[in-house]
Formats: structure tokens, sequence, C-alpha cells
């Protein structure tokens, strides 16, 4: 495999496709290497428009919607963010080329130490991945400007919108098969408001309540 041809076909044919068209997202895109983050087993798919399973749980999202949540979010140098659902670690390594620090929470001990290390070895120093569900978010470290749930839910807790700085962002994936939509969600004061921004369907994260189903 040609990987940089593999690479170039992915942005081009997959990710700008699919309104992403920040070109500070798209060179990152080409910065930060995909493949030195999916599992050795998987390395075949790391360009294809596909969710990748993880060996310990859970699954890398397709390149598009990645990449389709960075450019929603915004995040410039001075921002802090917190990633919930590290996984790999490549969604985590993006971030953190744009913020000044992200802070990631993995349920699974063993796919966050892999991450770690992933990360180390790629260069990138300003992230922690830590062991967590992440439900009710890291309020020792809160607020912050940007909030990634890496996953989808059935709905965003309260605590973490709290966990927001005045004007900053959350962005989920919401709902339930098969009807899922990535929003927007921005503190305003004491308020929030959000946005929908495009359905997709992803795996459920871990530790977050379902809803709950009522019989008459």
């Amino acid at each position: 495999m040609n990987v940089e041809q593999a690479r170039f076909n992915m942005i081009e044919q997959q990710i700008r496709p699919w309104d992403v068209l920040d070109q500070g997202v798209l060179s990152l895109l080409a910065l930060v290497k995909r493949e030195d983050f999916v599992p050795p087993a998987h390395r075949a798919l790391a360009f294809m428009d596909t969710e990748i399973p993880l060996p310990h749980g859970g699954a890398m999202l397709a390149p598009r919607v990645e990449a389709r949540l960075l450019q929603e979010l915004k995040v410039a140098r001075h921002e802090k963010v917190l990633e919930i659902g590290t996984g790999a670690g490549y969604l985590t390594a993006l971030l953190a080329h744009k913020a000044q620090s992200v802070i990631s929470l993995e349920a699974d001990a063993q796919q966050a130490k892999l991450a770690t290390e992933t990360l180390k070895r790629n260069g990138v120093s300003n992230t922690k991945v830590r062991e967590g569900h992440g439900a009710q978010g890291l309020a020792a470290e809160a607020p912050f400007d940007v909030i990634l749930l890496a996953g989808s839910v059935a709905e965003v807790p309260q605590v973490l919108l709290d966990q927001l700085k005045p004007g900053g962002r959350l962005v989920a994936i919401v709902g339930e098969l098969p009807v899922m939509r990535a929003t927007l969600y921005t503190r305003s004061g004491a308020g929030f408001s959000s946005t929908v921004l495009f359905d997709t369907v992803a795996p459920r994260l871990p530790g977050f309540a379902e809803h709950t189903a009522f019989s008459f």
C-alpha cells in the first residue's frame, strides 16, 4: 500500500466531500499519522471509511466523522480540552495539536495504557490519559473550554455541561439507533444552547445512563 497516496485519497475522497473544508483541519489530517494509532491487526483499514475495532472494546470512529467533529469544535491554541473516550488516541492527538492541553478519560485500563504509549511514541506531549468512564466529567480540573464525547450517549449529563467555561463548547453524538445526531452545546452565562450538526452513528460510551423505558 502506498501510504501517502492512501492518506491523500482519504482526505480528498472521504473527508473533504463530507463538508470538512477547514484547511487547518485538512492539513492536520495529513500531518498526524492515523496508521500509527490503528491496532496492528487492522492496519490495512487505517484509511478506509469504516470504524475500526479496538482490542479492548470500542472502536475508532470513521475518519470523516473524526474530522467533522474536530472541525465543529474549532479548538484554539489557548484552550483546555476534556475528551471522553480516548480509544486509540488518534482524536486525542488531533485535539492536542490544536489545543493548549488535553485530558482524556478512557474507561478501559489497558486501552488507556496503549493510548498513552502511542501518544508518547508519536511525540504528543500535551495530553494526559486517565482511566475513567467520564460520565461525571472531571470536576477537579474544570472548567474546560472544550469537551468532546468521542462516542454516542443517550443524552448529555448536565454535570458535563456545567464543567464548561462561559463560551465553552461540548460536542457529542446523541440518540439511539437508528437515529443519532452529532450535537454542539454552547455555554452562554448560566444557559446553554444546542445545535444539531449532522446525522451519524457511533458506538456507545460506557458508563453513561440509557433512557428508561416505561410501560403503561
